[in-house]
């Protein structure tokens, strides 16, 4: 099977398939790392209104994928900036994503679902103090804990705003992990996956950040079941889990350096809250099935080719990683149409869908070769890339 395809030279090139596409499957034992995927949303382009207006989102079709997903023996981190929390998703849309998914998912067996509380209700202008942010938090915990949901305590847009050095950062996370009814997750996320993120912790070099977060972890080890850290640096991750103490988890948010960080090495491993797991699913499952049976051949087989397409989804600007994700959903037959809450569909240039549709191919993961080809061929017609 072939297909012309634009490259970041201007040109069209002819593109022959070789892919061979892993099916989905259950796992026959269970995992020995904990693994939730990031999941997005699907939009539904028919109720779509202009910008600020309430989000359209196709429920059957949103609750369908975070099934596809459990089945296949992964978790659900739920309304994460993978669903485009702070760039499409608002907290009111968030609040019913997280109470539908826990609600229409709990007749899998082992389902597991954490989601995500922020402060995003509160616009980040209009935070004056930290007793402002600690009020949204607490905000969007009560609603979660009423869903009897696990936390995921998510970076701060206003904290990072208002916090006017680490002894706030400090105080506020204090007081916010007080109201939780269980151990949280908590959630570093690097100025490369959100820019308004900079300086998080009270510092803008990684170790005096560092220093301050296991303060706070330290200071709160009861409150919290591990962190999940974003930084796209696999060395920084490796020395800040080294320092964890022992009953508080890692959990990688590096989708750049996955497979090595969840091996781990003699001193440890990171377990997965990761975004690249909606688009490579089968093979994440696949792969954390033969590590738990030490089976680290299969292991590097199944993730290898995986590495190229995650570092290609989320380049920089990294932000902007969830147009890749959802346009390999809808080469994949998981959605009827590649738009994007709030326009995110028109983020990446035809040259950046092409290089996905190629490397997921090579990666064995475009479900179904054919139409996946026809779906590609239509959009890059479409985007004035004539076939």
């Amino acid at each position: 099977m072939q297909i012309k395809l634009p490259t970041l030279d201007g040109t069209l090139v002819d593109y022959r398939l070789t892919g061979t596409p892993l099916q989905a499957v259950k796992p026959a034992a269970p995992f020995n790392r904990i693994a939730y995927s990031a999941a997005h949303v699907v939009a539904d382009p028919l109720r779509s209104g202009e910008l600020g207006q309430p989000c359209a989102i196709d429920w059957d079709r949103t609750i369908e994928y975070r099934r596809y997903l459990l089945e296949q023996g992964l978790g659900i981190a739920e309304a994460m900036d993978t669903a485009q929390r702070g760039m499409g998703l608002s907290w009111d849309s968030a609040k019913e994503l997280i109470v539908r998914t826990l609600n229409e998912t709990r007749d899998i067996p082992g389902a597991s679902v954490a989601s995500g509380c922020g402060t995003d209700h509160l616009p980040v202008n209009d935070a004056r103090s930290c007793d402002d942010v600690i009020k949204a938090y607490l905000t969007q915990i009560e609603s979660v804990q009423r869903a009897g949901g696990q936390i995921i305590l998510m970076a701060s847009r206003a904290l990072a705003r208002v916090a006017s050095d680490a002894n706030d950062y400090i105080r506020v996370y204090r007081a916010v992990l007080a109201a939780c009814d269980k151990p949280v997750i908590l959630h570093w996320l690097g100025e490369a996956f959100d820019p308004e993120l900079a300086g998080y912790w009270g510092h803008a070099d990684f170790e005096s950040a560092a220093k301050v977060c296991l303060e706070v972890i330290a200071a709160n080890e009861a409150k919290i079941d591990g962190i999940k850290i974003s930084l796209l640096d696999d060395a920084k991750e490796i020395a800040f889990r080294r320092r964890l103490p022992a009953s508080v988890k890692m959990y990688t948010g590096d989708d750049f350096n996955y497979p090595v960080l969840l091996a781990g090495d003699e001193f440890g491993y990171s377990h997965a809250l990761l975004g690249i797991f909606d688009a490579i699913a089968p093979a994440a499952s696949q792969a954390l099935s033969a590590l738990a049976a030490n089976d680290l051949a299969r292991y590097d087989e199944l993730l290898a080719p995986t590495v190229p397409l995650s570092r290609h989804i989320f380049r920089a600007p990294t932000q902007y990683y969830k147009t890749g994700v959802v346009f390999l959903a809808y080469l994949n037959g998981f959605q009827p149409h590649f738009f994007m809450l709030g326009g995110h569909h028109g983020m990446r240039p035809p040259a950046y869908l092409a290089e996905v549709f190629r490397l997921a191919d090579q990666a064995n993961l475009l479900k179904d070769p054919e139409l996946a080809t026809s779906r590609m061929r239509a959009v890059m017609t479409t985007l004035g890339c004539a076939q």
